[in-house]
């Protein structure tokens, strides 16, 4: 069984299924993915996102504003901490920072970084960190907030082993998307080669990235499969290996019961 700890089914092409939900669900079970995390990324969204996986046992969400959104609502902590109270919120985020899409005077995205990572601790619940060309900032916020404390998930990892010792030793894992699948992902891959056994994750990040051979495609939360197929190749085991392990970590950081 294969988990997707990173996915916006609320954004995902359902024409393929009749643009039916359900249907999709039911395709999914069938492809023996066990369980999903969408993730929020505002909050002008999120209560369409919650009511749409609201019957699903087998997905849980998160809350939080994207470091990229900007014509939404700015959430304070209080507000955050109300957001995710409920059990089928499980993380707060995506939150970080990203400095490719976002320029100038970007005092707002930290505050909105560090008022998520105060969230997080309030309430106990893991971060997911997205970072684009902030690796510095990222890191020295994590630390000025303490967030070690709860961690969480670096998310879509693409930087180097040097920035990925560091996000473990803050207490954080390290997930792959369908990068890892490109031939020009040389040091994403070395990570994949090198990150602790109980320390990484497997996530499509779909509808986005689609892993190699749907590259440039719609992408789905059962192309996770070709993700931790790729990362079994790389540390030279089998594919039931990374799915029961990459499973277990899932369960062990958010402390849910395996389904």
């Amino acid at each position: 069984m294969l988990i997707d700890s990173h996915c916006h089914l609320d954004r995902i092409d359902l024409a393929p299924y009749q643009n039916d939900f359900g249907r999709f669900m039911s395709a999914a079970e069938e492809s023996k993915l066990e369980h999903m995390l969408c993730i929020s990324i505002d909050l002008e969204s999120y209560p369409a996102m919650l009511d749409l996986v609201s019957g699903y046992p087998a997905v849980s969400v998160t809350v939080g504003v994207h470091p990229n959104a900007h014509d939404g609502r700015e959430p304070d902590v209080e507000e955050l901490v109300t957001l995710g109270r409920p059990s089928k919120v499980i993380g707060i985020g995506e939150t970080g920072l990203d400095y490719f899409r976002s320029t100038g005077d970007l005092g707002w995205q930290q505050q909105r970084f560090r008022n998520h990572i105060r969230a997080a601790k309030a309430l106990h619940k893991p971060l997911i960190i997205h970072t684009r060309e902030a690796r510095h900032d990222t890191l020295r916020i994590l630390r000025e907030e303490s967030a070690d404390q709860i961690g969480g998930i670096i998310h879509c990892f693409t930087e180097d082993w040097e920035f990925a010792e560091q996000a473990l030793e803050l207490n954080f894992y390290i997930s792959f998307s369908g990068i890892v699948t490109f031939n020009s992902a040389r040091e994403i891959r070395e990570v994949a080669q090198k990150v602790p056994a109980d320390r990484f994750l497997i996530e499509t990040d779909s509808p986005y990235l689609a892993p190699v051979p749907f590259r440039g495609k719609p992408n789905y939360p059962m192309y996770v499969r070709f993700v931790a197929e790729q990362i079994a190749q790389l540390r030279n085991t089998s594919f039931e290996e990374i799915a029961e392990r990459s499973t277990c970590n899932f369960y062990t950081l958010f402390k849910l019961t395996p389904s």
